[in-house]
This record gives structure tokens, C-alpha cells and sequence, in this order.
């Protein structure tokens, strides 16, 4: 059974790490990991029924690592407590901008630290030639030039896609691509143009799309296709409302190996989806701007 707080869950261990937040069965009470390579720190989380419509309640520390000051674990609690009261709004998420902010806080909290950088990806250039020398395998998936020179003219120019890295499981092989739009008819166009011109992405099992795009007067216009892989296409498009992306096509490639990868896929194809978004450059940095129209804070490169 699927409902908003599971598809945050997802989203979640996408962005950071698996059990980043995760469940204490059977209660209410989810344990969430502060991602920060630096500093070992876990708080409990009470998440009500009728969640996000009701903010969960933060309990207290479930546990502090032995690097930590005495007292740190309290005051970050404190100060949690204070950033869910900011960044609330209800029938909202707000676990991914509660994490966000307390992240961009932690080197005050923790000056010997250095949590906002540890937590972050790295970046990466813009590619559209192979991925990784260590992904030779999937190396397929990359994008080439299929078609004619009179059909190039048709179809107009390469889209800019940024490409995640290629990540195989199971012998099924995902790779993302992220592109700038500024219509729906781009979005469409992009995509055409793609499963036209690769024709090994054309044949891939899925082809999982999300775009958002802001139009004309603050016009907000969004959608997925899950292209068979049931629910993906949705909760790609949970992720890039978590991420608050604006004018970005997101599609991830999926060749099924033959062996089913259950809720793994999700995950899979969140992280990819989110790599290719970052190495593109696509996500705001925190506390340069505020909040933009739609409520929501940017995050950090």
C-alpha cells in the first residue's frame, strides 16, 4: 500500500543512503539518520496518520556517536525542532528540506565537522560520451547518433542530456539522463528525439520520464510516464518535487536483466534519476534566495 510519508521514505534513502529514515515496526516511530559521514547522530521521528496533512513530532536522539560532545545530541534536537516548525506546511513533505537545513547548520553545531560537504555528491561535468571507465558493461547505454544526416535535420539538434552514472544490479542496467526544458512540447521533442537517435535506449525496457516546468505568470506544468515500470513514473516525479527542479526533463533507461529487483527498482531509479540532476547542475543552492513561489527552499550543489 502506497502513501505519501512510503513514497517520501523512498525518496529519501534515494537522495542519501538505504535506512537513511526508516520504520521501528510495528509503530509510528521512524528513526532518521543524519546523513553526515562526519558525525554519528540517529533521531526519532513520530509520524501521525494523517501525515503530511499533520507534522511529525521530533522525540529526541535514538542515538549519539562517542565523537560528539556531551550535550551536542540535545541541541541538535533543539535545533531540529525549530527547522521542522520552519519548513512545514501542511500536506506537505518535509522530511528532504528538514534534512537539507539541518545539514547546512551542522558545521555551527559541530565546527570540528565538516558535514556539509561529506553529505553532498560530488559534481560532475556535463557528458554526453562514456560514462564511467569502470562501466564498461553498460557502456551501451550512452548516447550515439543513429539516424541519417536529413533525419538530424528533422529532428534538430542533440538535447543537452547530462548523463547519471550507469549502475547495473542484478544484470538489469539503469542509467538517467537530465535535460534543461522550457516547454512541454521541448520535454516531448527531447524525448522523441532520443528513442530516435539511440536505438538501444529505444529498445530498452523502460523508458521512465518526469518533467517539471514553470511557464508564463508562475504557470506550474508537470508530469511521468512510468512506460510500464508501475508507479516509477510517479515517483520520479516525488523526487523531483523533493529536490523543488524547475524546467528539467528527467528520463531513465532500464534494461531488465531478467531478474526482478522488487522495491530495489525504486531505489535505483530515484538515485540515478537524482545523479544526473546534480551533475547537471540543476538543484538551487540553500539560503541564496529564500523560498521561491512555491514555498519550497532550494538545495545545495
Amino acid at each position: 500500500m502506497d502513501s505519501p510519508l512510503e513514497d517520501e521514505i523512498t525518496s529519501i534513502n534515494a537522495i542519501y543512503a538505504p535506512e537513511t529514515l526508516y520504520q521501528l515496526s510495528p509503530t509510528t516511530i521512524y528513526i532518521l539518520h543524519i546523513p553526515s559521514g562526519d558525525i554519528s547522530i540517529s533521531l526519532r521521528l513520530d509520524f501521525p496518520k494523517d501525515y503530511p496533512d499533520a507534522p511529525p513530532s521530533i522525540l529526541g536522539t535514538q542515538s549519539v556517536g562517542d565523537n560528539l560532545p556531551k550535550g551536542t545530541g540535545q541541541e541538535i534536537v533543539e535545533v531540529t525542532r525549530t527547522i521542522l516548525a520552519n519548513v512545514y506546511s501542511p500536506g506537505s513533505p518535509c522530511i528532504y528540506d528538514l534534512v537539507e537545513e539541518l545539514l547546512s547548520k551542522l558545521p555551527d553545531l559541530v565546527p570540528a565537522t565538516t558535514a556539509e560537504t561529506t553529505a553532498q555528491p560530488q559534481d560532475a561535468a556535463r557528458s554526453g560520451g562514456p560514462v564511467s571507465s569502470t562501466t564498461t558493461e553498460a557502456s551501451g547505454a550512452d548516447a550515439h547518433q543513429q539516424s541519417s544526416s536529413s533525419e538530424q535535420v528533422s529532428l534538430g539538434e542533440q538535447p543537452p542530456w547530462v548523463l547519471s552514472e550507469v549502475v547495473t544490479e542484478k544484470k538489469s542496467v539503469f542509467v538517467a539522463r537530465a535535460a534543461r526544458v522550457e516547454s512541454i512540447e521541448q520535454a516531448k521533442e527531447c524525448l522523441h528525439h532520443l528513442l530516435s537517435t539511440d536505438k538501444k535506449v529505444a529498445k530498452a525496457t523502460h523508458n521512465i520520464t518526469a518533467w517539471r516546468i514553470r511557464g508564463p505568470n508562475d504557470t506550474a506544468f508537470q508530469d511521468c510516464d512510468d512506460d510500464g515500470e508501475t508507479a516509477a513514473g510517479g515517483r520520479l516525479l516525488h523526487l523531483l518535487q523533493l529536490m523543488d527542479v524547475w524546467d528539467v526533463m528527467v528520463v531513465v533507461t532500464r534494461w531488465y536483466g531478467g531478474v526482478q529487483l522488487g522495491p530495489d527498482r525504486f531505489r535505483i531509479i530515484n538515485s540515478t534519476a537524482r545523479d544526473a540532476v546534480v551533475r547537471g547542475g540543476f538543484v538551487k543552492e540553500s539560503g541564496k534566495g529564500g523560498k521561491d513561489a512555491g514555498g519550497k527552499k532550494g538545495v545545495k550543489k
